[in-house]
């Protein structure tokens, strides 16, 4: 996974771990695990942009673009409350599918 701002909220290694069980070839790990970084980066964006207000969308995205993490969630943390809760709760739904579509995957196989 890419150091994103959120890097250190998430976990997803559960998922990492068990897209190994999969009967796959190193290349469609890969692939799979670039899908779900980005998924993951998009998710984690739509969750934070919509509690903020139009100026403040337009600061959160110089400062993404600037990858100064500090910046980032001094800006966030006075913009949003429990800004690092919402961002958990947004990542560990997106987990919990692709877990569910991994199992959805094992099964169909067996």
């Amino acid at each position: 996974m890419k150091k994103y701002f959120f890097s250190h909220l998430i976990e997803i290694e559960s998922i990492t771990l068990e897209l190994d069980k999969l009967d796959l070839t190193s290349g469609q790990k890969i692939h799979l695990a670039n899908l779900i970084d980005s998924s993951l980066h998009h998710t984690i964006l739509d969750a934070v942009l919509s509690e903020l207000s139009k100026e403040d969308k337009k600061l959160f995205l110089k400062y993404i673009h600037e990858n100064d993490h500090n910046k980032i969630w001094q800006f966030l943390n006075e913009k949003v409350e429990n800004i690092e809760e919402k961002i958990k709760k947004a990542a560990n739904g997106l987990v919990d599918e692709m877990h569910k579509d991994i199992k959805k995957i094992k099964a169909e196989k067996e």
